[in-house]
């Protein structure tokens, strides 16, 4: 069985088509590495990049990205609706095929390492590579985003570094590198130019307001489409999934008379969690990826 490690790198960069290919194009330049999708989200001004190989073409894979946006992106003019403190933003290793979590902390260990010492960017371990408990959420690593820990990195202890310099890179910021289990991007698009209500439900629904077991979730405004949106990580999707996640953001949204519009998966979905939505909307009893036509196919 071949090693698979799946890479998932967030970029600062959702708005410039012809930045986020040098990105993509400078990791897939690297043997043994295939990009599996590419995403760009102009309201975030955010783009997420998901390519897999094995361990060490990996490792090639996620430093030449680092590389290709520190020169390609600055923060300093950078705008969006999501939180950010990196130009390559959030830097996650999943295991796939043939490779433990602790493969996958190894692999966040040395990229984290090289790219503090190669670049001069600091870096901070989350989730399973975290080296301190309080850097296991991605949401406390980052807090104060690139504008804030420009000055507190220099000052408060609890923001010194895993590997790196104290100090932000000038225009690049810092990277948070992880090793964590597949996660679904997922956001509902709400029919309202209501941002608190898109906030309220977001602190509802999220596991830190009591809400949903192992769910993240935001509320934005998205300026272009006439909406706001309920933005949400799924970071157990066996435990919290993906239909009851919607149809609670629904409920929350019809008790304030509002309509959820649309769904958007951003990035790529494990088909286990299709096969929920399917089960659920069509009530099945028992529906497994077993069933599925291609997979008996390929298997």
């Amino acid at each position: 069985m071949p090693a698979v490690v799946e890479c998932v790198p967030n970029f600062s960069e959702g708005r410039r088509k012809e930045v986020v290919d040098r990105i993509a194009y400078s990791i897939s330049s690297v043997p043994g590495i295939k990009i599996l999708d590419v995403e760009m989200d102009p309201d975030h001004n955010r783009s997420v990049v998901t390519f897999v190989g094995d361990k060490q073409s990996v490792q090639e894979g996620a430093f030449q990205g680092a590389r290709a946006a520190a020169e390609l992106i600055d923060l300093t003019k950078h705008k969006g609706e999501h939180p950010r403190m990196g130009a390559l933003d959030v830097l996650p290793f999943v295991p796939i095929q043939g490779v433990t979590m602790d493969d996958c902390v190894e692999v966040a260990h040395n990229v984290g390492a090289r790219i503090a010492k190669r670049l001069n960017i600091p870096i901070y371990l989350y989730e399973s590579a975290a080296k301190r408990p309080d850097r296991k959420n991605l949401e406390s690593v980052r807090k104060g985003q690139f504008e804030g820990l420009r000055e507190s990195i220099k000052t408060d202890d609890s923001k010194y570094p895993d590997f790196g310099p104290r100090e932000v890179h000038p225009t690049a910021g810092a990277i948070a590198v992880g090793a964590r289990m597949p996660l679904i991007a997922f956001n509902v698009n709400l029919r309202s130019r209501d941002l608190a209500a898109a906030k309220d439900i977001a602190r509802k629904i999220r596991t830190s307001g009591g809400g949903l077991p192992h769910l993240k979730a935001l509320g934005f405004d998205l300026k272009d489409k006439g909406m706001v949106q309920v933005s949400m990580n799924l970071t157990d999707y066996t435990i919290t999934p993906l239909s009851k996640v919607f149809e609670e953001v629904r409920r929350e949204a019809e008790a304030r008379g509002i309509e959820a519009a649309e769904g958007e998966v951003i990035g790529l979905i494990p088909l286990d969690a299709v096969c929920d939505i399917t089960a659920k909307f069509l009530k099945l009893g028992q529906f497994a990826s077993g069933q599925i036509l291609e997979r008996r196919i390929w298997c």
